[in-house]
């Protein structure tokens, strides 16, 4: 069931909002458009919001529909921890529940990796996907759990309230998202972060052990596959990830002049190279 929910101000809420139930959680989506549908899937401590200006530029060829995972944007937390598998699950009730039949999917960090595990899961329900920075592709070997978990107590002190946080946040999103075209939303993220750390803490604990590892998947995304990722990216680098990716059967790879979200960092490129995808998914 969709729930109408009365959107805040114009400027902060351009895509009309509204709430379903998705595996347990109560999930807001923000839909803009018209023609085939695409879901966004954000990364984590971000928000639905990253999407906004895709959505608006995008609207005259498709309906995009971008889901806030919970404790995000306007879904409210849950007491399930936040992590791929939790968000595959919350994607595949948000699917049913939107009554989609083939969509693209656009997954970036978690989002990405969410997307994984769900179109490896039902790939007759995924007509393309675009993997931005993807998570479950590098190894999680020693060096990537001891930085994960490090990552993890960092933000569970933010949560506790560490008063120098909102500093250091500011500076990671720096490198985060560093190309002047972000400024909007990484002024927005930083903001929020406080809000999120708790969740922030959860996410890279989870990104530590076995489970975070999608590679094994990978060779049964047999859908049109989009690695759009960033060369400036220090959390998730594609040379990280490369070996993994190539093994999707039907792929394509762009590396774009950004850090962890090349459709906020480069749109216009990032929109050329969508398009093209799109144009030759089934």
């Amino acid at each position: 069931m969709i729930r109408r929910a009365r959107a805040g101000a114009e400027e902060k809420n351009p895509m009309p909002l509204d709430h379903i139930q998705a595996a347990g959680a109560t999930i807001a989506v923000r839909t803009q458009g018209a023609g085939p549908a695409i879901l966004c899937l954000h990364a984590t401590g971000q928000g639905a919001r990253d999407y906004d200006r895709f959505a608006e530029r995008m609207g005259d060829r498709f309906t995009v529909l971008a889901l806030d995972w919970p404790g995000h944007g306007d879904s409210p937390a849950e007491a399930a921890p936040a992590s791929a598998a939790r968000y595959a699950g919350i994607l595949a009730g948000a699917v049913a529940a939107l009554g989609l039949s083939r969509v693209i999917v656009i997954g970036n960090s978690i989002g990405g990796a969410a997307a994984i595990s769900y179109a490896a899961a039902h790939p007759d329900r995924v007509r393309g996907l675009v993997l931005c920075d993807s998570g479950g592709l590098a190894p999680v070997n020693l060096v990537a759990r001891l930085y994960c978990r490090h990552m993890a107590r960092r933000f569970a002190r933010a949560a506790a309230g560490d008063r120098r946080f909102p500093d250091w946040f500011a500076r990671y999103y720096r490198t985060i998202l560093p190309a002047p075209a972000a400024d909007w939303r990484r002024d927005e993220i930083v903001a929020g972060g406080p809000a999120v750390a708790g969740i922030l803490a959860q996410a890279w604990e989870s990104f530590a052990r076995p489970q975070a590892d999608l590679r094994h998947l990978v060779p049964a995304l047999a859908m049109p596959v989009f690695y759009a990722w960033g060369r400036k990216d220090r959390t998730l680098r594609w040379s990280w990830s490369k070996a993994a990716a190539l093994k999707a059967p039907n792929r394509r790879v762009q590396l774009f002049d950004a850090g962890h979200a090349a459709f906020l960092e480069q749109p216009d490129e990032f929109d050329r190279a969508f398009a093209g995808f799109a144009g030759a998914c089934p």
